[in-house]
């Protein structure tokens, strides 16, 4: 199993700490001993079957990438560089024609498990318990995407309906749903159904490439194109910038997983957050019996 960190955030929230060069990722926003991705990384240790990591970042972020891997010991990652962002559909797109590449080595029924490298996941165990309940699933070439257990009606998220239980502890991907109001909101959760689109997934890298080639296949060409150029640069691997432009700017949500008939659902409860505000980061973060979250030297009176 390869983790696929997405890390092309353009820090366009949690301003001004988080800006164009320096987007939250690659903050130490909950832990104040390590970045948002340092933590993404070191969620996967433990997992059975674990591989090095290969991560998608933006051009600008490399060395920043780079240095913070080798801060916490993973020297063998594989680093994509993006020249523009396209959203996930492509970036993914390119670690599953990495895996191809490396076929003798790992094959593209190799699993791929797809995680934002700006979000929070507090209970690591729990996290490593779903994960093992969509690896079954994952083996029979599924595309499952991890539903978060929803803890109130946020209207910030997308939601996923779940239908009927399928095999393996999961369930059948009914239905997508764009971020809501607060009354839809509220029906979503009082159903049951619904769970908030974390944007996590895990599949096969050749089953995820299939479904993409079939749905969106100028998405597949571009990528395609785009690795078979690529060259490597120090520590990173640099694609062909022409190719990959010409590819559609599209999710993997609206590219793939909302058109297949291979979607399923697993349960996730486990304190995860997308960080994508100062009231999310305050949610995420430590705080004291006042319920002040602070950092760095602060003193604090009556407050």
């Amino acid at each position: 199993m390869i983790p696929v960190i997405l890390s092309g955030g353009v820090g366009s929230r949690l301003w001004p700490l988080s800006r164009g060069m320096y987007p939250k990722q690659l903050l130490p926003l909950v832990d104040p001993n390590y970045s948002m991705l340092q933590q993404t990384v070191q969620r996967t240790e433990g997992l059975h079957g674990i591989s090095a990591p290969i991560l998608v970042c933006n051009e600008e972020h490399r060395f920043m990438v780079g240095e913070q891997l080798h801060q916490i010991g993973i020297q063998d990652a594989s680093i994509i560089l993006e020249p523009e962002g396209r959203n996930t559909a492509p970036a993914i797109a390119l670690a599953a024609f990495k895996l191809l590449q490396d076929g003798a080595r790992v094959g593209a029924d190799e699993l791929m498990l797809v995680m934002p490298a700006d979000h929070v996941i507090s209970d690591v165990s729990a996290f490593h318990r779903a994960i093992l309940v969509a690896r079954e699933l994952a083996d029979e070439d599924y595309l499952v995407t991890f539903g978060i257990v929803p803890q109130g009606p946020e209207t910030g998220y997308g939601y996923i309906k779940a239908g009927s239980s399928g095999q393996s502890g999961g369930l059948a991907v009914a239905e997508f749903k764009e971020k809501p109001d607060l009354n839809t909101a509220q029906a979503y959760v009082s159903s049951g159904d619904y769970y908030w689109n974390g944007g996590i997934f895990l599949f096969k890298a050749s089953v995820f490439l299939a479904e993409l080639a079939k749905l969106q296949p100028d998405v597949y060409r571009a990528a395609e194109l785009a690795m078979s150029a690529a060259e490597p640069d120090l520590d990173f691997i640099r694609i062909d910038k022409t190719a990959f432009t010409e590819s559609p700017s599209i999710s993997i949500d609206y590219a793939v997983m909302e058109h297949t008939d291979k979607a399923m659902v697993v349960p996730l409860d486990a304190g995860w957050s997308d960080v994508g505000s100062w009231s999310a980061l305050w949610e995420a973060a430590p705080k004291d019996n006042s319920g002040n979250a602070i950092s760095g030297d602060v003193f604090l009176h009556n407050t």
